[in-house]
């Protein structure tokens, strides 16, 4: 009775097993194409609802255009957006701000992660010193850092650093500890030296935490650069911003929103993209 029963439970495992790797039919395929546009459809209609709504409060007075920009206003104010004020060289200027500092971050922050998580006695050291600088409120000492750095590109580009470099220490150091002993006990057996070691092993299996750092420090690094700039700055998407708040230009300000949360999606995507691609092709393979 006891052996029928097992052999009954592996049974239904096998028939599991092979429903789960039975390959997908034209009906599956065709449900799941009609499920996305089901989806994509009500993502449309919400934002659609939401800009009617909106479009209704601003014309009806409900809402005044000074606390509120209705879409036709924003489309309006578009086109001077990018004519009159420049916006895609300011976005350019505000690009390569964020861009170089997450840059710096990310080349500083794997290295300070790779030297810690190599080295217990290193880790103990320099611990409370990077979670005490993490520790600091950078918004707060932006003006400061415009005192000693000046209101140039460099001053931008150290803030982004700053909003950026911790997040690759600490993601670093838990990917190394995610490394497995008997990978590293067979390249040492193989006579791979320190540097081929790190190279082969510890970074690859770093890998993953290092690109989702990278994935949500390429939306965090743009926020800071447009801190820095609405702070103290002549240029970049930051000084529109300031502009447009100082001049109660609501539609303006609308638009240069609406516009910095596109380029996030599509700064977003294009990480992704490169962590497909690149980083962790051997997992999308």
């Amino acid at each position: 009775m006891a052996v029928d029963r097992q052999e009954r439970r592996q049974d239904r495992r096998d028939a599991l097993g092979a429903g789960l790797a039975a390959p997908r039919t034209p009906r599956s395929r065709s449900a799941g194409r009609r499920a996305g546009a089901a989806i994509i459809a009500g993502q449309v209609a919400v934002v659609l609802a939401i800009l009617g709504a909106v479009q209704y409060l601003v014309d009806s007075g409900t809402v005044q255009t000074v606390y509120l920009a209705s879409p036709l206003q924003i489309a309006e104010a578009f086109p001077d957006l990018v004519v009159e004020q420049n916006l895609f060289g300011n976005l350019l200027i505000t690009l390569f701000e964020a861009t170089a500092g997450v840059l710096l971050g990310l080349v500083a922050g794997v290295g300070t992660g790779i030297w810690m998580g190599l080295s217990a006695p290193v880790e103990r050291f320099l611990n409370p010193f990077i979670g005490g600088l993490m520790a600091i409120p950078k918004v707060t000492i932006i003006p400061l850092l415009a005192i000693w750095m000046g209101i140039g590109i460099g001053h931008k580009v150290f803030i982004v650093f700053l909003f950026c470099y911790f997040l690759f220490v600490y993601n670093t150091i838990a990917g190394i500890k995610q490394v497995q002993e008997s990978h590293l006990k067979v390249a040492r057996s193989f006579g791979a030296t320190r540097g081929q070691i790190v190279r082969k092993v510890v970074l690859p299996s770093a890998s993953a935490s290092i690109a989702a750092a990278l994935r949500v420090e390429a939306g965090t690094g743009l926020v800071a650069a447009l801190f820095a700039e609405i702070t103290a700055s002549r240029a970049g998407l930051g000084s529109m911003l300031n502009e447009a708040t100082t001049l109660y230009d609501t539609p303006s300000l609308f638009g240069l929103v609406i516009s910095i949360t596109v380029f996030s999606v599509l700064i977003i995507a294009a990480v992704d993209l490169l962590e497909k691609k690149v980083l962790l092709r051997w997992k999308y393979s």
